[in-house]
């Protein structure tokens, strides 16, 4: 990848970071939806809401928002319902979430915390301690994604140059290995991830191509790794073209 490609992603990755923030809201009272969005809006933000965790759900997938508030007592789903569905979710996974609710006890906290909720304010609540909760939240998302996105630009010329190398070997040198093909049980996500890899797209652009994060990339490569008995990206390219694993 050229310096000019380089730059343009870190130009889109700014540019993505410094959207508004996207808040996600959902809470079975009018009320208190209306006046939350009213201002976090106010405030900068871009609010959806969702009167319970069903709608929640649906809108999350929709909208893929920044942040998660939601009540946890809530009719069809209620919030810890909503919680473990973003968690199991690809996409949606490293969402943050913040539980709103009436029930303020030690243990609820808890509760809270162990099923993977980020914060949790019970209600009332300040307004004002509210906006810089989810500010403090999205704020640490974003030094997170700039750290992933500088970490996945690094060495890319390297990279590139290695896997030009290995194509130059395989195709002029014959290694393909004798016998029969080698089989892996890859996942099919495993196997697309495979497939970029070989291409030379690293975890970030590998991200944005399957609509995933860079973290779940991350988790995929290390599979391949453990499958295939490698134990770098070029090993691994050259592993799949030698069992032809890749196209």
């Amino acid at each position: 990848m050229d310096s000019t490609s380089t730059d343009a992603n870190a130009a889109a990755t700014e540019q993505f970071l410094n959207a508004p923030p996207r808040v996600l809201l959902v809470d079975d009272e009018p009320g208190l939806r209306t006046a939350v969005q009213a201002y976090f809006e106010d405030e900068g933000f871009q609010v959806t809401t969702a009167q319970d965790g069903e709608e929640g759900w649906e809108k999350a997938q929709q909208e893929l928002p920044d942040v998660v508030l939601s009540d946890v007592m809530m009719p069809r789903v209620d919030g810890f319902g909503l919680l473990a569905r973003l968690r199991a979710d690809e996409r949606l996974g490293g969402t943050p979430v913040i539980f709103l609710t009436a029930k303020g006890m030690t243990a609820d906290r808890i509760a809270g915390f162990r099923a993977g909720v980020d914060d949790y304010i019970p209600k009332p609540f300040d307004p004002d301690e509210l906006v810089a909760r989810v500010r403090n939240v999205v704020q640490r998302q974003e030094r997170l994604l700039r750290e992933a996105a500088r970490y996945a630009d690094t060495d890319l010329g390297q990279m590139a140059k290695q896997i030009t190398e290995i194509r130059s070997l395989l195709q002029g040198g014959g290694s393909k290995r004798p016998g029969q093909p080698v089989d892996h049980a890859f996942t099919p996500r495993e196997a697309s991830v495979l497939q970029l890899v070989a291409e030379g797209l690293m975890n970030k652009e590998i991200a944005r191509r399957l609509e995933t994060s860079i973290r779940n990339v991350e988790k995929y490569v290390s599979r391949l790794f453990a499958k295939t008995g490698t134990s770098s990206r070029t090993e691994l390219v050259r592993y799949a073209l030698e069992n032809s694993l890749v196209e």
